[in-house]
């Protein structure tokens, strides 16, 4: 699985967090950056780079962190296709994929110790989606992005 990867200065800790868990999965990581916790930068950057990718099927899924990862799913969701969750524990993390179908997980740095971190990117990346009555709820919001 390919997992697109990005952050700003706040979440670039748990950026590099996340991408241990991802490549101890196994997983193909495509880093659009920051690079690094030094120099400032603006989240929707990053949050839009990822989310390009994955709503363009350049990569399967994606992580994006800032500070509280409240940002990063804001400017994420304005992508047609794409539905990123800000996941805080295993129940939401849970939820949004099986009832949700996330294909990007936005996580906050300054919110989860490293233990929840490590936990949610394994939920995240092996909870399949539910289908059923889901699909039909995931179809109405695909038809909401395409309204003008």
């Amino acid at each position: 699985m390919k997992v697109a990867v990005g952050s700003d200065h706040a979440g670039y800790p748990a950026k590099l967090k996340a991408i241990g868990v991802l490549r101890q999965l196994g997983c193909e990581i495509d880093d659009v950056g920051t690079h690094s916790a030094e120099a400032s930068c603006d989240y929707p950057d990053f949050a839009v780079e990822v989310a390009r990718r994955v709503a363009g099927k350049r990569a399967d899924r994606g992580v994006l962190c800032c500070g509280t990862g409240i940002g990063m799913s804001i400017a994420a969701n304005k992508v047609p296709g794409v539905r990123a969750a800000l996941c805080y524990n295993d129940f939401t993390t849970e939820m949004a994929r099986r009832h949700n179908d996330a294909n990007i997980l936005c996580l906050g740095a300054r919110t989860l110790d490293d233990r929840a971190i490590e936990d949610i990117v394994r939920r995240f990346l092996r909870t399949p989606f539910d289908g059923g009555r889901h699909s039909r709820r995931l179809k109405k919001i695909a038809d909401i992005q395409r309204c003008p």
